[in-house]
């Protein structure tokens, strides 16, 4: 049943095929798995490893592909210095290797195109792996539902997905990406350079009474200031669905 509705989760063995570097920190991992039921764009799988000696550690990861690539299942995973999984799947892990993974999880901040919009996506370093596959099937669908995606890195080079948003969005109209870069801009940067404040959300969102579907996802800090401000700004907080991660910033 797609999305795992009603669906009782198993661990089940997903086996890499192929891997790319989004980022200095930052890699994509795609895997394959076999009976794969399908999932929404936004919902997330929990990954396992088990070391040698027995020892297990497990972490949640968003799905960064959408729901038409079939079996084969990306995360995009930032790498975390003290973390127990992350180093390994961004640096360890080669073609072929095999994980234990569960999934998928998450029916509450997910979004299918017959949901319709506009949509305002507001996201935060890796915050925007699952708005990234809201976007991918979106456009795998050939759906032209206005969005507006409001992105904040620390660097140019830290811009996960930097070169595909651009094509998207020179692919449709209806797609607006805008970039704000909170530590360090490179000459000439025309975004853009501080933390998402109201100012910032009340320049790039659609007004209240259009009613857009707002995703937020980022560190915890960043989500409840973003959530906040729409509030403030006169957006229903039942149209405001948010979902935070760890202590790093942007």
């Amino acid at each position: 049943m797609a999305g795992g509705r009603g669906r009782r989760l198993e661990w089940r063995t997903a086996r890499v095929v192929e891997s790319k570097r989004e980022t200095a920190r930052v890699a994509t991992i795609v895997f394959d798995v076999p009976g794969w039921e399908g999932h929404r764009a936004g919902q997330h799988v929990d990954v396992r490893l088990t070391a040698e000696d027995g020892y297990q550690a497990q972490r949640s990861y968003s799905i960064a592909s959408p729901p038409e690539d079939g079996d084969r299942v990306a995360l995009t995973v930032e790498r975390l210095d003290d973390g127990e999984v992350s180093p390994y799947l961004t640096d360890e892990l080669r073609i072929g290797d095999a994980v234990e993974l569960r999934g998928p999880i998450g029916g509450w901040f997910t979004w299918e195109v017959e949901e319709g919009g506009p949509l305002l996506l507001v996201a935060g370093g890796s915050g925007i792996v699952p708005l990234m596959a809201m976007l991918r099937h979106r456009a795998r669908a050939g759906d032209e539902t206005p969005v507006r995606l409001l992105y904040a890195s620390r660097s140019l080079e830290d811009i996960i997905y930097r070169e595909e948003l651009q094509r998207l969005a020179d692919e449709s109209e209806t797609l607006q990406v805008r970039h704000t870069l909170t530590r360090s801009q490179p000459a000439g940067w025309g975004g853009y350079a501080r933390r998402i404040d109201a100012e910032m959300l009340a320049e790039v969102a659609w007004g209240p009474q259009e009613r857009p579907r707002a995703f937020v996802c980022g560190p915890t800090p960043l989500v409840e200031s973003v959530a906040s401000a729409l509030v403030e700004l006169g957006h229903d907080p039942a149209v405001v669905k948010a979902e935070r991660y760890g202590p790093t910033g942007v």
